[in-house]
């Protein structure tokens, strides 16, 4: 018998349990995803709160980039561009083959061009009037 329930907000002892069942699953197919979470967080000081940053993971031989947030007041300081260095470098660190993210067109698709992105998708309408676009570095 399998029981379904949904959940509007899975704690993460629920999302490290669909991921063990997922790492069960690939070690049966005999892959090792070499799942790695990675994260650049931003402080106004040492021990200050964190205020933003970037927060990816490895996943066989790329790294998704899930999110990059640079707070306001503190954008156009090349904060961004120094999270993103950080992040190749660590991709280039384990040799990894590339890099991709998404980002939706009123976000920052040209600052990710900029940095030597290029789209490989994107999605009308999502949201609706507008598009979401997948872009990937390889290294």
């Amino acid at each position: 018998m399998v029981v379904y329930a949904e959940k509007l907000d899975p704690t993460s002892a629920d999302v490290a349990a669909v991921l063990s069942a997922l790492e069960q699953s690939e070690k049966l197919a005999g892959r090792d995803a070499g799942y790695q979470p990675f994260s650049v967080l931003l402080r106004d000081s040492e021990d200050g709160p964190v205020i933003g940053g970037l927060y990816g993971y490895q996943l066989f031989d790329w790294m998704f980039i899930q999110y990059v947030a640079v707070p306001p007041g503190k954008q156009g300081q090349g904060i961004g561009q120094e999270l993103m260095a950080r992040a190749e470098a660590w991709a280039r660190s384990r040799d990894l083959a590339g890099l991709w993210l998404d980002t939706f067109a009123f976000q920052a698709r040209p600052f990710y061009e900029k940095l030597g992105f290029s789209v490989f998708g994107s999605i009308e309408d999502h949201p609706r009037g507008s598009q979401r676009f997948f872009l990937q570095k390889r290294l």
